[in-house]
């Protein structure tokens, strides 16, 4: 991908004494005092707004901050809480300002916080008049805030339309430089793990996918649905036999190009969905009706793993089992294993694939991990998200 880095603009000295305005992600978990519960999202854009600061800037930052309603300020919607964490970070003052989008008074080596910029009216439809005045209070536009890039919205699409140069921040770069590794130019074979409770919320993935990966390694209540199209039973467990067609379709267009979705040959099963149900290894061919599958069986496992460790590309979305219980997480743990064992390039995004990286211990032996939820998944779907579209379109003239 063909983009404008803002670490290249910082290296040649093109960002001194230049109005830099950041558009970062501070949308932190809070409690009901307003206190910050979780400050990761902050601590991450610490980097590039020390880069901009480093090189002379005169810097603005804005991040949205939960659903508030345009135009209708409340104490619950603002910054402030935000400002004073990365205030502690930085060891500065960090100030506040409100109602910024007539302009706002900056100083190269000065760094303010504009507050929530869901709180400006056609922020969300990306208003035109809107993204102007954005893009006329910098000369330099970073986008730096990979979970809304899906987004097509004033502060993250518009402003980088009109604003003199709009570049990436070292997070999106990162997203930009590891998808495009992953899916635009793979190292072969590409392996592709999609799990997740049900096919219906994965099928446009599913789909994408099944057009360019190798193998495609199905988990969860997908992987249910996947069996009941080869013809086996499942029991009791989580499906959507109306999707029995779409999936069929996935696995005729993988053996099409010679490659495949395996199916679990054993599973781990129990009577009732609890922590401390009595689980039981069973061939796949002998589910019975009353069984529910909450994990894929050992030899499956070892099978895949197999696959995993000569895999030249891996990219992973979900947990192929309830691997927040002790009896059936053996599945998920040897995935994690296997990924972190292999020499391929690895990129995993998803919630319940981040909780499984981090129970594993195995974040430095993952690729990339990427932090934008729907982001990520849009990707997969095969779209081209706004943010890199808009980015590509200015970087190219």
């Amino acid at each position: 991908m063909n983009f404008i880095r803002f670490q290249d603009l910082c290296a040649q000295g093109k960002a001194k004494n230049q109005r830099v305005f950041i558009r970062a992600d501070l949308n932190v978990p809070q409690d009901d005092s307003g206190a910050i519960t979780e400050d990761t999202r902050i601590r991450a854009s610490i980097p590039c707004i020390q880069m901009a600061l480093d090189a002379g800037a005169a810097v603005l930052v804005t991040s949205h901050l939960g659903r508030p309603t345009e135009g209708e300020f409340k104490p619950e919607d603002s910054l402030a809480p935000v400002a004073k964490r990365m205030a502690e970070l930085l060891g500065r003052d960090v100030p506040l300002v409100a109602n910024w989008t007539d302009g706002v008074s900056v100083a190269p080596g000065q760094l303010v916080m504009l507050e929530n910029c869901r709180l400006n009216k056609g922020e969300k439809k990306n208003n035109e008049e809107l993204a102007k005045k954005m893009a006329a209070l910098c000369d330099i536009f970073v986008h730096d805030a990979f979970g809304t890039a899906h987004r097509a919205e004033a502060s993250t699409y518009g402003i980088a339309q009109y604003a003199k140069i709009a570049s990436a921040g070292p997070l999106l770069a990162a997203e930009m430089d590891a998808i495009s590794k992953a899916l635009t130019a793979p190292k072969r074979p590409l392996v592709a793990i999609v799990a997740g409770s049900k096919v219906s919320t994965k099928l446009t993935i599913l789909k994408s996918l099944a057009n360019n990966v190798d193998q495609l390694i199905v988990g969860g209540g997908i992987a249910n649905t996947f069996m009941l199209a080869a013809g086996l039973k499942i029991g009791k467990g989580l499906a959507e036999p109306d999707l029995l067609n779409e999936a069929k379709a996935v696995i005729d267009a993988m053996k099409a190009r010679g490659a495949e979705v395996p199916i679990p040959v054993d599973v781990v099963t129990a009577k009732e969905f609890k922590a401390d149900a009595v689980a039981t290894i069973k061939k796949a061919t002998e589910v019975a009706d009353d069984d529910l599958i909450l994990d894929i069986g050992p030899e499956t496992a070892k099978k895949l793993a197999q696959q995993l460790k000569a895999a030249g590309t891996i990219v992973w979305n979900g947990p192929v089992g309830v691997f927040e219980f002790a009896a059936f997480e053996n599945g998920t743990k040897e995935i994690a294993r296997a990924i972190a064992e292999s020499s391929a390039f690895s990129i995993a995004g998803g919630g319940d694939t981040l909780a499984a990286i981090a129970k594993y211990g195995i974040e430095k032996d993952v690729g990339y991990i990427s932090t934008g939820g729907g982001a990520f998944l849009e990707v997969l779907e095969g779209k081209t998200l706004p943010a890199f579209e808009i980015l590509q379109k200015r970087a190219n003239g």
